[in-house]
């Protein structure tokens, strides 16, 4: 019998640097629990032993989203085996509520440094 779970999910979203990816999550047998485990470029998040694989799921977007991630959302591709395609709706998990000072893409980040400048100059 397999370690891995008979379910995996897509999930996608934006990452840390505000660039869309989507990448397949899977589920290993791991001390009487499953482990949601996400490969993505150089990073592989792993999540503690849960008792189901959604629970495993939930834990993976809350590591996610403490790390920059944004706009998740997931989708059931396979179950017990099965491949379902995208005959299952996407899940959308809401963001975090952030300092507002801290939000916005580089754009917004590189203006408020103008004018951070600014004021200290002329202020």
């Amino acid at each position: 019998m397999s370690d891995q779970a008979q379910e995996k999910h897509q999930l996608a979203g934006f990452d840390a640097r505000e660039r869309g990816f989507s990448r397949p999550v899977v589920y290993e047998q791991a001390d009487g629990g499953y482990q949601a485990i996400l490969r993505y470029e150089t990073t592989r998040v792993v999540t503690s032993a849960q008792a189901t694989p959604g629970a495993a799921l939930e834990e993976l977007i809350r590591t996610l989203q403490e790390q920059g991630y944004s706009q998740l959302r997931s989708q059931l591709s396979v179950r017990e085996g099965t491949y379902l395609g995208s005959q299952e709706p996407w899940i959308e998990y809401p963001d975090p509520v952030r300092d507002t000072k801290q939000e916005g893409g580089w754009l917004k980040r590189l203006c408020r440094s103008f004018l951070r400048q600014r004021e200290d100059t002329h202020g």
